[in-house]
């Protein structure tokens, strides 16, 4: 049986089976559909802001040389229109058959949105105002055989924009400006460190002891080592150790891995800014951290130390509030809330407020949770909550005044942390402490608790200076500056489920 005409059509009813024939149609002419380079191009940005005084219907005797994706293209006889977007704009090509000849402007004609050209032309107005380039020369950079989703200029379903953000950068211009955000945020924290004296550096992401927070880490094995290893969930013990062997002034701005759950505002691979300085505390970390996020908020806001957070206005001017746990959590409960408090009176009021209390729990853990539950979402503008009881800080030293609560903050923004910092803890008879209290929570079920690590308690035996330290989770201050609801928005590649 002859079905040639069924595969025709097969073909022709296929844009992807459309595209592949174009492909080798243009290898068989001896056309190479997939160019090694295209040199010289000028970016459209560019060539809009030098001719942006141009007249209406003039044609300049200046060649350009411009290289993007086909947006779109519409044939009008003799003529053909292609619209071009490089990694700045969108740009005409004014095409005409008198300066390209037949053969490249049925070339040009042909083209599918999704191509990438280069072309090579002069720099015109046209007579309606449309800034354009009327090409002498087309060439087919790379042939796309995959069209751009159904109405991809309004691509608004949020599981393929994630899934699939090559598409989503394509179809909404908007996500492009909230990454080059992102980019100059970092880049303006780094530097704002930098200018402090501080040094960028690097530490393990494989750890033989998950350590530096608690939380519940990702495991792999080492296979020449024969021996589990775990992603790291802060880099907070390693920068340390620089402090021990004589850096001042250190930070790093590191991929962290959580084995947790996913949500509007967490994700199990999260990028964070720790920074670590010897001879200050934690009133010295904490200005230094409101240093680097008024610069971030510079850098994404045009100068400007003011944003807008769904549709809440933050300002960051001036000082920020400090206030102790206790202070807000009392504040909150209308009760004189502190350690001087009988447990099982901190345990009723903690079931008042329809919080589950484990036996397990101490004063400093049961006021944690009152301030999780009750204070936590109310710290909108910035708020540096002080004084973290010992229960719930391993890391951080003692308040000299009570034993009971650390020097440490977490800062809270639009009712969310964005910062935990602290005066660190130096002294190894206690860290051993601490460790070794870690291991039985460990023991007992916590998967969140920390290992116990022989060698940084080593480290500090040798001596590590007094010193302040922080973590800053840059995804949710972009998030912040940017106006995104969900940290999926501001990362390019966030963790999803497998697709159905």
């Amino acid at each position: 049986m002859d079905t040639t005409g069924d595969n025709t059509n097969a073909i022709v009813d296929d844009p992807i089976e459309v595209r592949k024939a174009k492909r080798e149609a243009a290898l068989t002419k001896g056309q190479e559909p997939y160019a090694r380079i295209f040199e010289g191009a000028t970016h459209v940005a560019q060539i809009e802001e030098q001719y942006a005084h141009l007249e209406d219907g003039i044609t300049t005797e200046d060649t350009v040389r411009i290289a993007g994706r086909v947006m779109a293209v519409r044939n009008q006889g003799k003529v053909a229109f292609v619209v071009v977007r490089d990694a700045t704009a969108d740009l005409q090509l004014f095409c005409r058959i008198d300066d390209l000849g037949e053969e490249a402007f049925a070339f040009v004609k042909d083209l599918d949105i999704g191509d990438w050209v280069g072309a090579e032309g002069l720099v015109m107005r046209t007579r309606r105002g449309q800034l354009s380039v009327a090409p002498t020369s087309v060439e087919l950079l790379t042939k796309a055989l995959r069209p751009l989703p159904e109405k991809f200029h309004g691509l608004a379903d949020k599981e393929t924009r994630y899934r699939q953000r090559y598409v989503d950068l394509i179809a909404n211009p908007e996500v492009k400006q909230v990454f080059e955000t992102r980019f100059k945020i970092i880049s303006a924290m780094r530097r704002a460190a930098e200018e402090r004296g501080f040094f960028e550096v690097e530490t393990p992401m494989l750890h033989p002891i998950p350590g530096g927070a608690t939380a519940r880490p990702f495991i792999t094995h080492h296979n020449a080592l024969d021996k589990d290893f775990y992603l790291r969930i802060a880099p907070e013990l390693y920068l340390k150790r620089l402090l021990v062997g004589g850096f001042e002034r250190v930070f790093e701005i590191n991929r962290s891995f959580r084995n947790e759950g996913m949500d509007h505002s967490h994700n199990p691979e999260f990028t964070m800014l720790e920074a670590y300085q010897a001879y200050t505390d934690v009133n010295g970390i904490a200005d230094f951290t409101q240093a680097l996020i008024v610069a971030a908020c510079e850098a994404a806001r045009g100068g400007e130390q003011r944003f807008v957070f769904q549709e809440t206005e933050v300002n960051l001017e001036g000082a920020w509030k400090r206030a102790t746990m206790c202070e807000l959590v009392s504040e909150a409960t209308g009760t004189n809330v502190n350690f001087d408090c009988e447990l099982t009176e901190l345990a009723a009021l903690a079931k008042t407020h329809h919080i589950e209390v484990d036996k397990a729990w101490g004063k400093g853990k049961i006021i944690a949770e009152l301030f999780d539950t009750l204070v936590e979402s109310t710290l909108i503008q910035p708020t540096f909550v002080t004084q973290y009881p010992l229960e719930t800080s391993p890391l951080a030293k003692k308040n000299a005044e009570n034993d009971q609560v650390t020097d440490r903050f977490e800062l809270f923004i639009c009712g969310r942390e964005c910062a935990n910092g602290f005066s660190e803890l130096n002294d190894p008879v206690d860290q051993r402490e601490r460790f070794a209290a870690q291991m039985e929570a460990k023991a007992a079920g916590d998967e969140e608790a920390m290992g116990y690590d022989e060698d940084y308690i080593r480290a500090l035996e040798y001596g590590m200076p007094p010193a302040g330290g922080v973590g800053i989770g840059i995804d949710r201050l972009v998030m912040f500056l940017t106006d995104m609801p969900s940290i999926r928005d501001v990362l390019l590649f966030p963790h999803m489920r497998d697709e159905a």
